[in-house]
């Protein structure tokens, strides 16, 4: 086991394992993640997929079995807690009974926190603004009441919490017309409510960086992995592109990139100078979801993960001591090629990895506190 004081891993959490009549009316009937991770095809030689479940199987979240089991899994391996995607459309929820019934029953007894996702429900999966299903809204009443519908969430004695704060996740902050209102709102109410603060936080991966936190009210940063855009500029992209795509009768163009070198390149990035937390993941790649561009992180492996979360647990240290607080994406993000939960290809490797990381990382650090 883990000594958890040493460094805290928060797994992101996808709920979209069970079916719903919105998903059955814009997919057909009986749609959940696992359609798209079961279809998946390889698209060139050495390609890993499909992505198949091991341990796990194809689960059903409505069934408190299946969420003991992943909360089982990921604390004998070194994740301390989930951060369960939150879908929030101007009082519509959607994916929310996994997560409901984890609220209502006390089960399983594994901390977690919420992160909003924003952004539009599309038929193209990234949040663009193309044939539009479900559209996100702002305006400050709906502030006001979304914060609101989440206070008894925030009081769960299971809730992640910073100096006694409640952790929220906004996963696009630029989506918002204004932030600082937004924040100011959210933390209005839940004084009204009986809770001192929240803690604040956006997801930098997208338009955010160079944007003031303080000024958007936000407490801290988290990096969201992978980050496409300082692996190389879009001209550069268009060109690997053009070089790498593949052609066959169904799949086209598709943008690869090594796994190795693009660690390397997240390593060297600079880190800001304000409070931010650091993500890794352990692989990615969405063709499941996509019939062309494609984003995939080619030859991934649990030993350069290990690497990575080795690296990011140890800056994270030195940044934030009192706090150390690292991200992974995902816990479960199948048709994403993106999860820890173990395959039928790498079986627990990945969990393993995980919590050799975790463990030499808190014997540095254990040694660097006795000096």
């Amino acid at each position: 086991m883990v000594d958890q004081n040493q460094v805290k891993l928060i797994a992101f959490y996808l709920p979209q394992y069970h079916p719903i009549p919105e998903n059955d009316e814009w997919w057909g009937k009986g749609f959940t993640e696992w359609t798209n991770v079961s279809k998946a095809k390889p698209l060139f030689p050495g390609h890993y997929q499909p992505h198949l479940p091991a341990d796990l199987g194809f689960y059903d979240l409505r069934l408190p079995e299946a969420r003991e089991a992943q909360a089982e899994l990921a604390r004998a391996y070194g994740i301390y807690g989930f951060c369960y995607y939150h879908y929030w459309f101007n009082g519509k929820r959607l994916l929310e009974r996994p997560f409901n019934e984890v609220l209502a029953s006390g089960k399983p007894d594994f901390p977690f926190c919420l992160c909003w996702a924003n952004e539009n429900w599309t038929r193209v999966w990234d949040g663009q603004n193309k044939h539009i299903l479900m559209e996100q809204k702002y305006c400050e009443e709906d502030d006001r009441e979304h914060i609101r519908s989440l206070i008894e969430t925030f009081k769960d004695s299971r809730y992640i919490k910073i100096d006694g704060k409640p952790i929220f996740l906004i996963y696009r902050s630029s989506n918002l017309p204004n932030p600082l209102q937004t924040t100011s709102i959210w933390r209005e109410e839940a004084r009204k409510m009986g809770i001192e603060d929240l803690f604040l936080c956006r997801v930098e991966g997208f338009n955010d960086e160079n944007k003031s936190l303080v000024k958007q009210g936000f407490d801290a940063a988290i990096e969201f992995q992978p980050q496409w855009k300082p692996l190389l500029n879009k001209t550069k992209i268009w060109r690997l592109g053009r070089k790498l795509r593949i052609w066959d009768k169904v799949y086209r163009e598709n943008f690869i990139f090594d796994y190795a070198a693009t660690v390397e390149k997240m390593l060297q990035k600079p880190i800001p100078s304000h409070k931010y937390f650091r993500c890794v993941t352990p692989m990615w790649d969405n063709s499941a979801r996509r019939k062309d561009n494609a984003l995939i992180l080619k030859n991934s492996s649990p030993d350069v993960y290990e690497y990575w979360l080795k690296k990011v647990i140890e800056q994270g240290a030195a940044s934030n001591p009192e706090e150390n607080i690292v991200f992974i994406n995902a816990w479960n993000e199948w048709a994403e090629g993106n999860h820890l939960e173990p395959c039928q290809k790498w079986g627990r490797a990945y969990l393993e990895a995980t919590l050799r990381a975790v463990n030499s990382t808190s014997k540095i650090q254990k040694n660097t506190l006795e000096k």
